[in-house]
């Protein structure tokens, strides 16, 4: 059985994450892969007191709390999700993973180097980070264009940039910055491309 291979699409909200997740795992499964493809947060029980809280008006919670509640839903994710999944061979997406944490709570206040080290004690390392980079202005449109749910209040674009500045900081032979402005068919073939070449079928 070939091993397992985990892909993490990141970035800010509206950065396209979601839509380029499903193009890849689709073109994937094309190739005969065996494709999980999964988001953060998640649906489950953790993910559901996550999501009920992100919807909230206010971040009323200390940014410890919130870091908790992320690697809640997270250690859930991987020992439901991922790990079975990489375990029995399969190419695993991940929509969001702990870089998001890293980016949105180091904005917050929080040691980024602490993050990583809470959530690699029970989180496997991506094989492959793809970090997608937009205008904030494009990213934001994106985000309030067709949005039903609430979104809180004080996910402001000065807090968006720190985000996003911070993502432009993470670096590793795996991590891989790609600007997604062109259309949502050219990102995608960059992001196959990237991908291929990493499982080692470019």
């Amino acid at each position: 059985m070939p091993p397992g291979f985990l892909i993490a699409l990141e970035g800010v909200d509206g950065a396209g994450k979601t839509t380029q997740a499903r193009l890849l795992a689709a073109a994937l499964q094309q190739r005969g892969r065996e494709v999980v493809l999964t988001q953060e947060p998640t649906t489950g029980p953790q993910g559901q007191k996550l999501r009920s809280y992100l919807q909230g008006p206010t971040r009323h919670l200390i940014p410890e709390e919130e870091l908790a509640l992320f690697l809640a839903d997270r250690r859930e994710h991987v020992e439901q999700v991922i790990q079975p999944a990489l375990a029995a061979g399969k190419v695993v997406i991940s929509d969001r993973y702990y870089y998001s944490s890293v980016a949105y709570q180091w904005a917050l206040g929080l040691d980024p180097a602490h993050i990583l080290a809470l959530n690699e004690t029970f989180a496997p390392r991506p094989d492959l980070v793809i970090i997608l980079k937009v205008p904030l202005k494009t990213a934001w449109a994106r985000r309030v264009q067709g949005r039903s749910e609430p979104r809180q209040l004080s996910e402001s674009p000065e807090y968006l940039e720190r985000v996003a500045a911070i993502y432009d900081t993470l670096k590793g032979p795996h991590l891989h910055h790609l600007t997604a402005t062109g259309s949502r068919e050219e990102t995608h073939a960059l992001i196959l491309r990237l991908t291929l070449t990493a499982l080692g079928e470019s």
